[in-house]
C-alpha cells in the first residue's frame, strides 16, 4: 500500500511534495522534526511538528531518505479551538491533541474511560485503599527545623520550612500516585499490558510496581544513558518482574519508542505516561491522580498552623511533581508557585534543561507547549544532573501558568542542586533526588527577601539514593580538579 506525499497531512500541518516519490505505510519515524517559518503578514515565527503519523512512513530505503522527502509547511492548518465536545485539554493557547487520525479514536475512548472512573464511587474507593495501604499515604508535612534555622538572618528571622515528604511514598518518590491510577484505569478498560518510558527510572520503578500488584504485563522503555546513571533503578524495575528495553539515548528516545510499540498494540496495550506532557487527556490525568499531593498539603496545612502554604516551591522537568502540588493552589492567588527548572551548567551555555526560560513555543510529543529549539526549530538536547528533568518539552499547563504570571519559574545549575543534596543530608538527615535538590537549592536566592514566619512548602518529590553513586563521583572529579589546579 502506498500513498504520496503530495497528498499527506501530517499532524494538523500541511505540507507540499519535495518529489513525487511514494512512501509506503508500516513504519515509524521515531523522532520528529521541528520546523520554524513565517506565516502571513506578520512575519511571525511558528514552529510546527513534522511528526509522521505513528503508523505510517518511511521511504523505502532509510529514515534518513524518508525524512529528506519532507520540506518547510506552507501554511499550518489550525486545530479546532476545542479538540473535543467537552472543550476539555486546552491551557490557553497550549496543550491539545496533535495527532494523527489513527489515535484520535483512541484518546477519545481514553478521555471517557478516564472521566468515567473519576466519577464511579467504587474506583475511587478503591483506588483511595490503595494509595493509603499500598503506597503509604498520606505523606507527612515535615517542618525541617534545621534547614529553617540555617536560613534565618543575624536578626533570627526568616521563613518557616516545610518538607511535603513524597519520597516516602512506596517506591521512593511521587511516580506511584499516577502509577497505581493509571494502571487501575487500565485493568479496568481490559488492558492485560502496560508500556512505559521513564529517565531517572522513578516512575519505572513505580509503574512495574503497579503492575505486578495488579497482575500486568509491564514493559519499560529507557534510554541506554539513562540506564547508565540509574542502575539501581534498572535492577529494580526488573526485580519486580517487568521487562527493560534499552533505547538508544536518552528519555525523549525512550518515549518515542514506546509510544511507537504502543501505537502497534492499541486494542491490548497501555501506554502508561508519567509526564503531564502529550496529547490530551494524557496530561490531565497525571495532573489528576498526581493532585493528591496539593489537596493533602492543604489539609494538613490547616491542622498544623491553621491556615494555607504562603509559597509552594517545587522542582521542574515535564512538571508532574509541581502541578501535583500547585494544583490545588491555583485559585489561591495569595499563595504564590514557584517552579524551579534546571539551569544544567548554566543558561547560556547551551546545556540545561531550563526550558521555560530558555523556549519557545512549539509542538512536540503531541501537544503545544514551551520547547528547546535551535533557529531551525529542531529539538535541542537537554541536560541537567537530576536525569528525571532532562526533558525539552514541558507541560502544557505549566507553560499557560507562565504566560498568565500565576507561577514563577526560576532555575538554578548543577553545582548549586549538589550543594543543595548535601545541605538537607547533613541538615536534615533526609537524602532527596537531585531532581528535588533544584527546588531545595532555590531557597538560598529567595528566603533572603521573605518577611519573617513566611511558611514555604518544598515538594520532596523523590529520595536521593538513586543518585548517591553519581553524587560520589562529581565530588571525587571536583577534588581532582582542585587538586591539578
Amino acid at each position: 500500500m502506498a500513498c504520496s506525499l503530495r497528498s499527506l497531512h501530517i499532524v494538523n500541518t500541511k505540507f507540499m511534495a519535495a518529489s513525487k516519490n511514494e512512501i509506503t505505510i508500516g513504519q515509524f519515524v521515531p523522532e520528529p522534526r521541528l520546523y520554524k517559518y513565517r506565516r502571513g503578514c506578520t512575519g511571525k515565527a511558528v514552529t510546527a511538528q513534522a511528526v509522521v503519523p505513528w503508523d505510517v512512513l518511511t521511504t523505502p530505503g532509510s529514515r534518513k531518505n524518508a525524512r529528506k522527502s519532507l520540506v518547510v509547511p506552507k501554511e499550518i492548518v489550525k486545530e479546532k479551538e476545542k479538540p473535543n465536545k467537552s472543550g476539555r485539554g486546552r491551557f490557553g493557547k497550549y496543550g491539545g491533541v496533535y495527532v494523527p487520525e489513527t489515535l484520535v479514536t483512541c484518546l477519545s475512548q481514553l478521555e471517557s474511560e478516564f472521566y468515567a472512573a473519576l466519577a464511579d464511587p467504587q474506583f475511587q474507593e478503591e483506588l483511595t485503599t490503595a494509595l493509603e495501604d499500598y503506597a503509604g499515604r498520606e505523606t507527612p508535612l515535615y517542618h525541617a527545623k534545621r534547614l529553617t534555622d540555617f536560613y534565618k538572618n543575624d536578626r533570627g528571622h526568616g521563613p518557616e520550612i516545610y518538607l511535603k515528604r513524597e519520597d516516602l511514598n512506596h517506591c521512593g518518590a511521587h511516580k506511584i500516585n499516577n502509577a497505581i491510577g493509571q494502571a487501575m484505569l487500565a485493568k479496568r478498560m481490559g488492558r492485560k499490558s502496560i508500556i512505559a518510558a521513564t529517565g531517572a527510572g522513578q516512575h519505572g520503578v513505580a509503574t512495574a510496581a503497579a503492575c505486578a500488584k495488579l497482575g500486568l504485563d509491564c514493559t519499560i522503555f529507557m534510554g541506554s544513558l539513562d540506564i547508565e546513571r540509574q542502575s539501581s533503578n534498572v535492577l529494580l524495575i526488573k526485580l519486580l518482574g517487568a521487562k527493560v528495553e534499552s533505547v538508544e539515548g536518552n528519555f525523549k528516545d525512550a518515549a518515542s519508542q514506546a509510544i511507537k510499540h504502543w501505537v502497534g498494540n492499541l486494542e491490548t496495550s497501555y501506554y502508561l505516561t508519567g509526564t503531564v506532557v502529550g496529547p490530551h487527556p494524557c496530561p490531565t490525568i497525571v495532573r489528576e491522580f498526581q493532585s493528591i499531593i496539593g489537596k493533602e498539603t492543604r489539609k494538613q496545612a490547616m491542622e498544623k498552623w491553621g491556615g494555607k502554604p504562603d509559597i509552594l516551591l517545587a522542582c521542574v522537568g515535564s512538571g508532574s511533581n509541581a502541578l501535583g502540588l500547585f494544583h490545588e493552589f491555583i485559585g489561591d492567588e495569595d499563595v504564590r508557585l514557584i517552579g524551579v527548572e534546571a539551569a544544567g551548567s548554566g543558561l547560556e551555555s547551551g546545556r540545561h534543561s531550563a526550558t521555560l526560560a530558555k523556549g519557545e513555543v512549539g509542538v512536540y510529543h503531541g501537544s503545544m507547549c514551551y520547547l528547546l529549539q535551535d533557529d531551525e526549530g529542531q529539538i535541542v538536547g537537554a541536560h541537567s544532573i537530576g536525569v528525571g528533568l532532562e526533558y525539552p518539552g514541558v507541560s502544557p499547563e505549566l507553560s499557560y501558568l507562565k504566560d498568565t504570571g500565576r507561577a514563577e519559574f526560576y532555575s538554578v545549575t548543577d553545582q548549586e542542586a549538589l550543594r543543595a543534596y548535601h545541605r538537607l543530608c547533613k541538615l536534615e538527615g533526609i537524602i532527596p533526588a537531585l531532581e528535588t535538590s533544584h527546588a531545595l537549592a532555590f531557597l538560598e536566592e529567595l528566603c533572603p527577601t521573605l518577611p519573617d514566619g513566611i511558611r514555604v512548602v518544598v515538594c520532596c518529590s523523590g529520595r536521593g539514593e538513586k543518585d548517591a553513586a553519581t553524587v560520589s563521583l562529581l565530588n571525587q572529579n571536583s577534588n581532582d580538579q582542585q587538586q591539578h589546579n
